[in-house]
């Protein structure tokens, strides 16, 4: 098979074509790339591909498959003594695509990862990883609380296709992450940074240790976090996104990336047995050009997202709300986010807010979109609209009551992904007319339920 690039290989900036210029033998050696703090930073350092004719951008490769101009070296290629890294050269878009592959230098930047391959989906991102490194039989200890695709692949669609085992357990518990590991079973742990919906904080440095200790592999979801914390500088062996949310931005694209060593990505591209390349969940071209133009520009959304999801949080906790986000004080793990987190992108643009019971959380939800505009109800998140949804009959529906119950989901919460357009004033006094429609005086044990009192 062709070996993937490490991100020290991949970030020397690539010039345009000149008279007389052919940007450097096969064998000439790429400079190392500089490790930077700040992930806008280390965007900013990563290679520049410039279009094929000097364009500021680069082109889209939109071939599916590539030709050679001998015989023998379509064999070379496939036995893997050429590739992207050995003389520039592509076999078939299913194996490695240029423009895709600039995306996934791109992301391993951003995640400080070696290296990184990206996705037709955040979900295909997440069963090629377990299917790759779990294996039929193997087993998995899992937060209990994940997105509910997440948890229905771990706890049913995995046990029946391929016999893989999954113990969910508070994550947060040390002790029981611990006894939840089966020695020379247990082949990953897997988290979110930030759970979906409930916005507890994973604490990844101690997970890692765990995880390492059993000679297992930390895998961390960090859809909800992009910018905001980089978790293989914590400890994490591969980083997962969704990149269809706040990565893209637009609610326009469905893509994933998967982000770590390079001898992870070349097992799971290798011919033979190789998940991505066997199932076959690959971005096209023109998906990985549109990311690669959105992900400079995601250091300032992040950072406005979080501004407002502050903002928002701070005024309805004054006006009684229950609300949870992670940038609030008395969040249980407030001080384990800051410690963890990256200076300068605040607490992340997603917050929740329980309103008890069902019923009126759908009722806050219509007021708020249908009659003061102030958000959208819609699935998903990273929009630059606000969007709003019932968790527990939406994105964690596919949970069992109970299981939902044990990771904290109440019936009533409205997990928020607070967006950036308008003014804040403008969203905050649409969000106050909307709850002035509810009802003032509810009976003091559903408002207990919804209001702190």
């Amino acid at each position: 098979m062709a070996h993937v690039m490490a991100a020290s290989e991949l970030v020397t900036l690539k010039r345009p074509l000149q008279n007389g210029d052919d940007n450097g033998s096969a064998d000439e050696k790429p400079k190392a790339r500089r490790r930077e703090a700040d992930p806008a930073a280390a965007l900013a350092a990563a290679r520049h591909e410039f279009g094929e004719h000097g364009g500021v951008n680069m082109s889209i490769e939109a071939s599916a498959t590539f030709t050679v101009m001998e015989p023998d070296t379509m064999r070379r290629l496939f036995a893997g003594e050429l590739g992207p890294d050995r003389g520039d050269l592509y076999i078939y878009s299913r194996h490695f695509n240029p423009t895709v592959l600039a995306l996934g230098r791109q992301m391993a930047a951003l995640e400080d990862t070696e290296a990184a391959y990206c996705t037709a989906s955040g979900m295909s991102a997440i069963s090629s990883v377990l299917m790759q490194l779990v294996g039929a039989g193997g087993h998995v200890v899992a937060s209990r609380c994940l997105y509910g695709g997440t948890h229905a692949l771990l706890s049913r669609f995995l046990p029946r296709s391929s016999g893989v085992r999954a113990t969910f357990v508070d994550v947060d518990d040390e002790a029981a992450v611990r006894a939840a590991v089966r020695p020379g079973e247990t082949r990953v742990v897997y988290v979110e940074t930030m759970s979906n919906p409930t916005l507890a904080v994973a604490d990844i440095p101690m997970l890692a240790r765990v995880a390492h200790d059993a000679g297992a592999k930390l895998v961390v979801d960090n859809t909800f976090t992009p910018m905001i914390v980089t978790p293989a500088r914590l400890g994490a062996d591969v980083v997962v996104h969704s990149v269809s949310k706040f990565i893209s931005g637009g609610a326009d694209i469905i893509a994933g990336a998967i982000c770590g060593p390079a001898s992870l990505v070349n097992a799971m591209m290798d011919l033979q047995d190789g998940a991505l390349m066997l199932l076959g969940p690959t971005m096209n071209a023109k998906v990985a050009f549109e990311l690669s133009e959105r992900l400079p520009h995601l250091p300032l959304r992040m950072q406005e997202h979080s501004r407002r999801a502050a903002e928002y949080a701070a005024r309805m906790k004054r006006l009684g709300l229950r609300v949870t986000y992670p940038g609030l004080p008395d969040h249980p793990h407030h001080a384990r986010l800051r410690a963890m987190g990256n200076p300068g992108y605040g607490a992340g643009g997603m917050l929740c807010v329980d309103m008890g019971t069902e019923e009126r959380a759908n009722r806050l939800m219509h007021h708020l979109q249908n009659t003061t505009q102030f958000g959208l109800m819609a699935v998903s998140l990273g929009y630059y609209e606000t969007l709003m949804s019932c968790s527990g009959s939406s994105t964690s529906s596919e949970m069992d009551p109970e299981d939902r119950a044990r990771a904290g989901i109440s019936p009533g919460l409205i997990r928020m992904s607070v967006g950036y357009n308008g003014t804040l004033e403008q969203r905050w006094a649409q969000l106050e007319r909307a709850l002035a429609l509810m009802p003032q005086q509810p009976d003091r044990d559903t408002a207990a339920k919804y209001y702190k009192v």
